[in-house]
C-alpha cells in the first residue's frame, strides 16, 4: 500500500512583497547616508598651514605601563624609574595630545601606591584615558 504525502501549501503562498520593501528601504538609507558623509569632505574650506604638522600615518597605540610585584615600572620592555615614567607620559601626550591612552598593568601583590603614582603621572601629563587592568578571574 502506497503512502500519500500531501505537500504543504504554505511555501507556494510565500509573500515576497514585505521583503522587497525592506530591501528598498535599506538601499535608500545607505544612499542618503553616503551622500551626507561625502558633503562634509566637499565643503570648500581653506585649511591653515603648520610648519611642523605631519600626517597621521598609523593609528596611535596604547602605552602599556607594567608594574611587577616589587613595584618596578616597565615601559616598552625596559625597567624605568618613576621620573622616567613621568617623562615618557609627557612625551606621549605631546606626540598624541587628543587620543593617547595608557594601560596600567599592575601585579596583584604590589602596593596600590605604585599604580596610583602612574595614574597621577597620567593626570599631570594631561592623559585622562587610562585604565587599570584586571585579569577578570575571581581567584585569590
Amino acid at each position: 500500500m502506497a503512502v500519500k504525502i500531501r505537500k504543504s501549501s504554505s511555501l507556494s503562498v510565500l509573500n515576497l512583497t514585505p521583503l522587497i520593501d525592506v530591501v528598498f528601504q535599506l538601499l535608500l538609507f545607505f544612499l542618503v547616508v553616503t551622500r551626507f558623509a561625502s558633503e562634509d569632505r566637499e565643503l570648500d574650506v581653506m585649511l591653515p598651514a603648520a610648519s611642523e604638522a605631519r600626517p597621521l600615518i598609523a593609528q596611535p597605540r596604547e602605552l602599556f605601563v607594567n608594574i611587577d610585584h616589587q613595584g618596578r615600572y616597565f615601559v616598552q620592555g625596559k625597567v624605568v624609574t618613576g621620573d622616567e615614567v613621568e617623562h615618557i607620559l609627557r612625551q606621549a601626550a605631546a606626540d598624541n595630545p587628543a587620543h593617547q591612552s595608557v594601560i596600567i598593568r599592575a601585579d596583584r601583590r604590589v602596593q596600590l601606591d605604585s599604580a596610583v603614582f602612574v595614574m597621577n603621572a597620567c593626570n599631570k601629563a594631561g592623559i585622562f584615558d587610562y585604565t587599570l587592568t584586571t585579569s577578570g578571574e575571581d581567584s585569590p
